[in-house]
């Protein structure tokens, strides 16, 4: 008996972070394709992620295959009760393929590598897979070589000079605008009291995800976090539109010089002067480009704004995020088994609780437990900067920083981890580790203020962590850091204090390594 024949010329899969409704896709025949849209076991548990992080991308998706059928295409979105009985991705598309009898199956290539590889290596009788790209990076994924070298060293500020001049963004003619590249000196102001109290009250919505909280609980699937049923974050393309005209009216105007700052007085203004876009930019409802073009265009609107608030942020966006895409796609799979430093230690019980004397850690990672965020300087400078300081193994902090954040994918995730802040792949994304004392702290938060430790001592029992910590690092890596032409005076100064105080600093240091739980 023959088959009958499908209604439906192919199956096309759209990934949680492919919530891209300007694809070129859904300008195809809207009868020709059944659009896939799955919770799937095996993305929420590849590592244990932020309860509102699956929340978020499940809520998107949701929102995301109502939005395609008002729009006329047949969508097929499944939750977990749906495809529990499937063992992962492919048998569900292999199960797919067959009951609808399609003759061909389409994605958009995966900005993970696990997934890119399970979809190459895919196999479908007889049908026709075809992959698609997701028409979101600004360089396309061809081109990265033209721009790094895999294995080696690529300065991101050359990188970025390059997209400058390729995309005519923030620039004169031939010249940048501002007739500089780069404003972050002026990108590293602390936030007075004031400059807090101007800070608006974050823009925050409300997404009933109390259904999906059920779904999470009924397939046991292990999370982290605090949970809300009415979710603040962007799920989609019209509240991530809002976000961004808030960030570009209300935040902008003091975002570059406040970037880096970190404050424990913000309440209700925890994102500071961020615009909180990267769960919305990262799922792909809204374009890198469009985010920029919407800065620019506030920034000519706006005389408040000055150069150095719009290039800093154009930087992360434009800079950063295509920079850091290249390094994981030119170094992978060898990348996630870098491990530079040799660091073995286990990741301390408090990165799950929050529950350390040290207040600069507690309020970044209470921060990171209650919202499933924290902003750039946080991630290397509070929590990245402890872990390198105490050689905690890569493999357990890119584990939590991928699962704690709502916007991390492995494709971002893992360079900034392992390399930024780990300095775990030998230079290829940092030309000198992040290490920092407990004088930054000082320096860029108020996190010292009331701290159960004495951010200026080294050496006593009451002593910050970081300030020994910081020269034990230093001292224990000094073969393969004291010709670093960034860092060499640091070993000047240290060799230049007696052996009496060295040793105190050093035995101090030891004892919180030792006592890593206790701190």
């Amino acid at each position: 008996m023959a088959q009958q024949k499908s209604q439906y010329k192919g199956l096309r899969l759209v990934l949680g972070d492919q919530l891209n409704a300007k694809h070129s896709w859904f300008a195809d025949d809207k009868a020709e394709y059944l659009y896939l849209i799955a919770e799937l076991k095996q993305e929420a548990d590849y590592t244990k992620h932020h309860i509102q992080k699956v929340c978020a991308f499940f809520k998107a998706m949701e929102n995301f295959a109502v939005a395609l059928d008002k729009a006329g295409f047949h969508v097929l979105h499944l939750t977990l009760d749906e495809t529990q009985d499937y063992s992962d991705l492919p048998a569900l598309i292999a199960h797919l393929c067959d009951k609808y009898q399609v003759s061909s199956f389409d994605y958009q290539r995966p900005d993970e590598y696990r997934l890119l590889k399970q979809m190459m290596e895919l196999t479908l009788d007889q049908l026709q897979v075809r992959c698609f790209d997701t028409e979101h990076f600004l360089v396309p994924y061809e081109e990265l070589d033209d721009y790094l070298t895999p294995g080696k060293h690529t300065t991101m500020e050359f990188f970025y000079r390059k997209l400058r001049r390729r995309f005519n963004v923030l620039m004169d003619d031939s010249e940048p605008l501002g007739k500089q590249w780069n404003f972050d000196s002026q990108n590293r102001n602390k936030l007075k009291q004031k400059d807090i109290d101007a800070i608006p009250q974050s823009l925050c919505f409300a997404n009933d995800v109390s259904d999906i909280l059920k779904r999470i609980k009924r397939h046991k699937v292990k999370t982290i976090g605090n949970s809300e049923e009415s979710l603040r974050w962007p799920t989609t393309r019209a509240q991530a539109q809002d976000l961004l005209a808030f960030f570009c009216e209300h935040l902008l105007p003091s975002f570059g010089q406040f970037q880096d700052a970190m404050t424990c007085k913000s309440d209700d203004k925890w994102t500071l002067y961020h615009s909180r876009l990267s769960f919305a930019l990262n799922a792909k409802m809204l374009h890198p480009k469009h985010v920029i073009d919407s800065a620019i265009a506030a920034y000519q609107d706006n005389s408040q704004i000055d150069i150095a608030q719009i290039e800093g942020f154009v930087r992360q966006i434009l800079g950063w995020r295509e920079y850091i895409r290249a390094v994981y796609w030119l170094n992978m799979p060898d990348y996630r088994h870098k491990n530079y430093l040799l660091a073995q230690r286990n990741l301390p019980s408090y990165f799950w609780h929050g529950k350390t004397k040290m207040r600069c850690l507690s309020e970044a990672i209470n921060q990171s437990l209650d919202y499933a965020y924290a902003h750039h300087i946080q991630r290397l400078m509070v929590t990245g900067n402890f872990c390198l300081l105490t050689g905690i193994h890569p493999d357990q902090v890119d584990e939590w920083y991928l699962g704690i954040y709502i916007d991390a994918i492995e494709w971002v995730e893992m360079p900034n981890t392992r390399g930024m802040t780990q300095f775990a792949d030998h230079g290829i994304v940092a030309t000198k580790p992040y290490a920092a004392s407990g004088n930054y702290m000082q320096k860029m938060s108020d996190y010292c203020q009331h701290c159960h430790y004495d951010v200026k001592q080294k050496s006593s029992d009451d002593a910050c962590p970081l300030n020994s910590l910081y020269w034990h690092f230093m001292h224990r890596h000094e073969d393969k850091f004291a010709n670093n032409h960034r860092i060499g005076m640091i070993y000047r100064n240290w060799q230049k204090q007696d052996e009496k105080t060295r040793q105190e600093v050093l035995t101090r240091a030891q004892w919180c390594l030792d006592n890593i739980e206790q701190l």
